[in-house]
């Protein structure tokens, strides 16, 4: 079908609507090849996770910039700004549950920040991670676009602009799922002037649906996909495939799902999640971050005391077990709606699903001869830092196992964690957050689990990004500070060189970026041919969703989760370093001009900063043997700072200051 008569039909529609591996039984032998044809390969690589509409979730309120047009600078957050923020009254919310009272929310900081002193200091402590301050609440320092935002940690500014997007297609992607996304909760914490409309999931849907339509409408380099082989006529033409996927908790509000379904997959929808954050009438979702715990608490006032997911000894809102697992998996409803999707050779993302609702989506795709599954933005449990491994959200081997045998895929986060090292792989693990880490979990998806991958970066997603190694914007700073001061400096001196581009120091700050991360990954050693050819991958799964199988498309009886080593806690390795003023620093890891605290972190031996480093300074010069051979330490207005040699005839002062050596006693090089 070509755009137009899609853009037609569009319009028409619209206007009718506003662990460890488990034992398993054994799985039936793999399908046989078979001789039929295979259509020649695209190029490039996927994205199987972009917001690129985000701007209209959560009613209108929370993003900076457009998906379109010219950006611009922000106001900071200044007092009564649009952007970035969260309501002063936020401790309401929780009156809604009578037993709320009851709750001590004082070992959850994200929440006691919310609903326990306010919105003015929960909205400084949104973006707030080791690292980095952040963008949201007052963020005077990040106010100009392109150089103050977007950075890696961007979650309330524009990171899907369409020039960055065109960028990354020239870069060499080729097809990106489309994510329309909202979530109600966040909607209804937002300042209610900041709103576009009431809070509403589905409405926030609509609209980004209609958005997607017309950016197809207008668009000459990319266009939506209907179907595997639409993809390939596009991508074939040079221009990049989007496909249009769901993801929201009350999906399709109160109505008869059935025709939502219809309605949605006529207007180009191919790929939905069932579960998003919330358990819904579909599943039970994976628990991770606090808010979403309390947001689930104000749906059903539920206190769990079974395991402590929120505090000590609670979770709210969700019905875990011993193990902090949701037990609710799918419901009724939900094995229809997948089944249904099967039906119409729809593509069923499980990212946020429940260990049990992916189970059960598991034998259904077994029942219908290994349809397959996808994970469109996930961590891989095994190689992450302890404490991200904890959560549901992270995808243990098993899954990945189910996912191979459907012949199903998995989007990698471009995350900005800690990862252990995977030994088996030659590129150190010794900038955490940035490309090295990511190389951790990658090869390990590739080595050991031995999953198709593609990227699931999840940019405007309300989630940091992969961090630098180079410059002061957070360079490897996933850990703590004296090793992330350390790892910079390592990273300076042993390279890989920089890029020459804004991924250097800003990480992967917008979606025009994604194919510096594979460059990088490529000269850290890293195999990316999987990666650079991940757009293929997709659309063969989603040609299997459409075809007839016959049976498994991977016994995955190879899965290997060893060569993990072992996580060091982080008190452990900040206690290896030496200490000035109670703090742990890394000696001679700062050079001119860097940002420090003590003179012990210089090269130069000398720092500016103020009060024990609560007041930071810049690495200045203490000496000419602090500056380059044709340079000399600066005094008076240029004290500290290393100033060029004069030419003969230039004033100067002393002998030093002379590309000569020679200051006459003229006051002028000789």
């Amino acid at each position: 079908m070509s755009r137009r008569p899609l853009a037609l039909l569009s319009a028409v529609l619209l206007s009718q609507a506003c662990n460890p591996v488990t034992e398993e039984s054994p799985a039936p032998a793999p399908e046989a090849a078979t001789a039929v044809e295979q259509p020649l390969a695209v190029a490039g690589f996927a994205e199987l996770h972009h917001h690129m509409f985000a701007e209209e979730a959560f009613g209108g309120g929370w993003f900076h910039g457009s998906h379109t047009g010219t950006l611009v600078s922000c106001d900071g957050g200044e007092p009564e700004s649009d952007h970035a923020r969260v309501r002063m009254d936020l401790s309401n919310l929780l009156n809604v549950c009578p037993n709320a009272g009851g709750v001590d929310l004082s070992s959850t900081p994200v929440l006691a920040q919310l609903f326990g002193i306010g919105g003015a200091v929960g909205s400084e402590f949104i973006g707030k991670i080791e690292g980095t301050e952040g963008d949201t609440g007052l963020h005077l320092g990040r106010k100009q676009v392109p150089t103050q935002w977007p950075r890696w940690d961007t979650i309330a500014h524009q990171q899907a602009w369409e020039g960055w997007l065109k960028q990354a297609k020239d870069g060499g992607l080729s097809l990106v799922t489309v994510s329309l996304v909202s979530n109600g909760f966040l909607c209804s914490a937002l300042p209610y002037q900041n709103l576009n409309r009431p809070c509403d999931e589905m409405a926030d849907i609509e609209l980004q649906l209609q958005m997607a339509r017309d950016f197809d409408a207008r668009t000459d380099w990319a266009e939506i996909a209907l179907s595997p082989a639409h993809a390939r006529q596009i991508i074939g033409a040079g221009k990049l495939a989007m496909v249009l996927s769901i993801e929201t908790s009350k999906l399709f509000g109160t109505k008869d799902w059935r025709a939502e379904l219809n309605r949605f997959h006529s207007l180009g929808v191919r790929s939905i999640q069932p579960v998003h954050q919330l358990d819904n009438r579909f599943g039970g979702a994976a628990l991770h971050n606090a808010i979403f715990q309390a947001a689930q608490f104000l749906e059903n006032c539920h206190i769990d005391t079974d395991c402590g997911v929120t505090g000590n000894g609670f979770t709210l809102g969700f019905d875990v077990d011993a193990n902090c697992r949701n037990v609710k998996g799918l419901t009724a409803d939900g094995r229809a709606l997948v089944q249904e999707m099967m039906a119409k050779g729809m593509l069923i993302d499980v990212a946020h699903m429940s260990e049990r609702s992916v189970r059960d989506t598991f034998a259904v795709s077994q029942a219908n001869s290994y349809y397959p599954l996808y994970v469109s933005h996930g961590h891989f449990r095994e190689v992450m830092n302890p404490k991200l491994a904890e959560n549901e959200k992270t995808t243990p081997a098993w899954v990945v196992k189910q996912l191979r045998q459907t012949g199903g895929m998995f989007g990698l986060r471009t995350a900005h964690d800690e990862t252990r090292a995977y030994t088996r792989t030659a590129v150190a693990n010794s900038c955490q957050g940035s490309t090295r880490s990511l190389a951790q979990a990658y090869e390990f998806g590739r080595q050991g689990l031995k999953v198709p991958m593609a990227f699931g970066a999840d940019l405007n997603g309300f989630i940091q990004q992969t961090r630098p190694r180079f410059g002061s914007y957070g360079a490897c700073s996933a850990g703590f500070k004296a090793e992330a001061d350390a790892q910079a400096a390592q990273q300076r001196i042993s390279g890989p060189a920089r890029l020459g581009t804004d991924f250097d120091v800003y990480g992967l700050a917008h979606v025009g970026l994604l194919p510096d991360v594979v460059r990088d990954l490529k000269q850290l050693g890293v195999n990316t041919t999987g990666l650079e050819n991940s757009a293929e991958t997709f659309i063969r799964m989603w040609e299997r969703a459409q075809s007839t199988r016959t049976g498994m498309a991977d016994a995955a009886a190879d899965i290997d989760t060893s060569g993990v080593a072992p996580y060091v806690e982080k008190a452990t390795r900040e206690a290896q370093y030496p200490q000035v003023c109670g703090k742990a620093y890394a000696p001679n890891s700062k050079v001119l001009g860097e940002t420090c605290r003590f003179n012990e972190e210089c090269v130069s031996a000398k720092c500016t900063s103020l009060d024990c480093g609560n007041i930071t300074g810049t690495c200045i010069c203490d000496g000419d043997n602090d500056c380059a051979t044709s340079q000399y330490c600066g005094w008076g207005l240029n004290t500290g700072i290393c100033q060029n040699k004069k030419a003969r005839g230039a004033l100067c002062s002393e002998n030093r200051e002379c590309l000569s050596n020679n200051c006459r006693w003229t006051f002028t090089c000789g």
